[in-house]
């Protein structure tokens, strides 16, 4: 939490799965609007997030007097387990009409969210090298990609676990992917060089839809990738934007 300001977001847990988002939404709203302005309902429906929702008020204390007051309070006959989130959302932070201190708010939480993916790809990683009974490790058991595909299981004992290109850690080059064959330095350029603190591209001798773009520091590329990972160019061509693999 960059500014030290109070957190007016709660975050809630245990609700009902299988409630469709919207319902969910309006279910919430009317409950917690009775302790204060709602500015905002944050409910997903990926798995990871299935359960959850964040409710944003205006103002800190209303956040915590429907802590105390909802707390256990049973939605779709599920008791809801209620807490301060732990930073401030988006819409709390753009509320402040500081435009600066938005932009700054959400290349941070984007670059929390990528290491914490990084962190539990490499955790998962750990967890398939570690021996289990009989010596054999996780990743030894684990079938490659051919075998999967014709339901066999590998016999390779050097079959290891690689952490996605889509987990890896933020740093300040990307590698791009997919691009169409006849662009060159200055059409990447045109792409990616509008984002702060860019500095250079480079394309790959004899290796023609791939380059790698730098920036001064992982913050530019952090803000590059967001913006331009899934871009369609040329009708045809999706761009998959990764960090380097170091």
């Amino acid at each position: 939490m960059a500014s030290g300001l109070p957190i007016a977001t709660v975050y809630v847990r245990n609700l009902e799965e299988r409630a469709k988002v919207d319902q969910l939404k309006d279910a919430l709203l009317q409950i917690f609007s009775e302790y204060g302005n709602v500015i905002d309902i944050v409910a997903k429906t990926n798995l990871k997030a299935k359960g959850q929702a964040f409710v944003v008020f205006d103002d800190p204390e209303a956040a915590r007097k429907a802590i105390e007051e909802v707390q256990g309070f049973e939605l779709f006959e599920k008791p809801m387990q209620l807490s301060l989130a732990r930073t401030r959302s988006d819409a709390t932070v753009k509320a402040s009409g500081n435009d600066e201190e938005f932009e700054l708010h959400k290349r941070r939480r984007l670059a929390e969210k990528d290491k914490k993916k990084a962190y539990e790809a490499a955790e998962e990683q750990k967890r398939l090298k570690r021996p289990g009974p009989g010596g054999a490790t996780a990743s030894d058991n684990r079938p490659t990609k051919a075998a999967r595909g014709a339901g066999l299981k590998s016999t390779n004992p050097s079959t290891t676990a690689v952490i996605p290109d889509e987990y890896l850690p933020p740093n300040k080059i990307l590698f791009v992917q997919n691009l169409p064959e006849d662009y060159d330095i200055d059409a990447v350029t045109s792409i990616f060089g509008r984002f702060e603190g860019f500095r250079e591209v480079r394309l790959v001798p004899g290796r023609r839809g791939i380059a790698f773009v730098e920036y001064d520091g992982e913050q530019g590329a952090i803000t590059a990738k967001e913006n331009t990972a899934g871009m369609v160019l040329g009708d045809t061509y999706t761009i998959k934007v990764t960090y380097q693999r170091q």
